[in-house]
């Protein structure tokens, strides 16, 4: 799958082109909301003396190690607005964000437990209805939690606990590395939000068989850095995986797959269900791309991992710095060594 964009664009247009995406992306919620994020770093920061001293701050799961590799502990909220309009479709959400979450740093779900609390029974019972739907189908049992039908609003969190032998983690990403977009496109947009829904028709056996490929290939050893597509998109979760590795990109515009209809713009600043972006060794590429499109999923080549702090984007023969992290950080997790 291509792009929106006319392979035919006149350069000055394509100038035009990339300068307006930049400014469109730079102000996304989706990438401006991973800024609050700064309020946590900060604090853990403040407070590093009081963390386990093996765990990293800052990856999509705290990875604690055990006798048979590591545990796998996250937590996700959900946003007020899909709470409030589509609550089965956030209880849908909150349990497969989380399982994406274990998945993408290698591991396998053990449970979840939720925190609820709506202004109605029948309100919670909709959020209900999602998560028990997607635990089904994701074959994670929910085994715990909180909830109230007595609250002045609606809100719903979920936290996962998971296992994973090897990781594959956001500190990792090396220069040289290969950008890796995995993502299946055989979905569809939510009709009123920035959501591509390739999970929910799609069988319980092959969600499974397709998110099994991210332990696996940690497991042998093919991936050792990356990251599941949040809600900053595409460009948001490289920006995430270069601060906390420490590091630079030139991510390719052109080359980022995207479904036929989808307007390119809209395309990079959504969550896309099934997405994880992968930094992996130009040798490893062909393998990993292998083992993805055996299953029909995408995996392109997006871009390239540099020693700068910089995220600079391409199109077509045009360049523009998108962001520098030493200038302006994203999340406040740079990335540093607790030892």
């Amino acid at each position: 799958m291509g792009n929106s964009a006319s392979a035919s664009l006149p350069k000055s247009r394509s100038v035009v082109v990339l300068a307006s995406l930049v400014t469109h992306l730079q102000a996304s919620i989706g990438i401006l909301h991973k800024q609050d994020i700064q309020v946590a770093a900060k604090m853990l920061g403040q407070n590093i003396s009081c963390t386990n001293a093996n765990v990293l701050i800052g990856d999509d799961c705290a990875a604690i190690p055990d006798t048979y590799g590591y545990l796998l502990l996250a937590s996700e909220g959900m946003v007020p607005f899909l709470v409030e309009q589509d609550p089965w479709f956030a209880g849908w959400s909150a349990i497969m964000v989380n399982v994406n979450d274990i998945y993408a740093m290698g591991g396998i779900p053990i449970g979840v437990v939720d925190t609820l609390w709506s202004r109605s029974l029948e309100h919670s019972q909709l959020l209900w209805a999602g998560m028990q739907a997607a635990a089904k189908a994701f074959n994670v049992p929910i085994i715990g939690g909180h909830t109230n039908c007595h609250s002045p609003f609606n809100a719903l969190s979920v936290s996962i606990l998971g296992r994973a032998q090897q990781l594959i983690t956001s500190f990792d990403a090396q220069p040289g590395h290969q950008l890796l977009m995995v993502v299946d496109l055989d979905g569809k947009m939510h009709p009123r939000f920035p959501f591509w829904d390739a999970a929910t028709e799609t069988a319980s056996d092959l969600l499974r068989k397709n998110l099994s490929l991210l332990p696996h290939i940690a497991e042998t050893g093919l991936c050792c850095a990356g990251k599941d597509i949040s809600m900053g998109g595409i460009i948001g979760t490289t920006l995430m995986l270069l601060e906390t590795s420490g590091k630079g990109a030139t991510l390719s515009i052109d080359a980022i797959p995207c479904p036929v209809g989808v307007p390119l713009a809209t395309w990079l600043t959504v969550f896309p269900s099934f997405g994880f972006l992968l930094s992996v060794t130009p040798t490893q590429v062909p393998l990993v791309q292998g083992l993805f499109r055996n299953h029909q999923i995408v995996c392109e080549v997006i871009g390239e991992v540099n020693s700068t702090s910089e995220l600079v984007l391409q199109f077509r023969q045009e360049s523009m710095s998108f962001w520098n992290l030493d200038e302006c950080p994203l999340t406040g997790f740079k990335f540093f060594n607790l030892e």
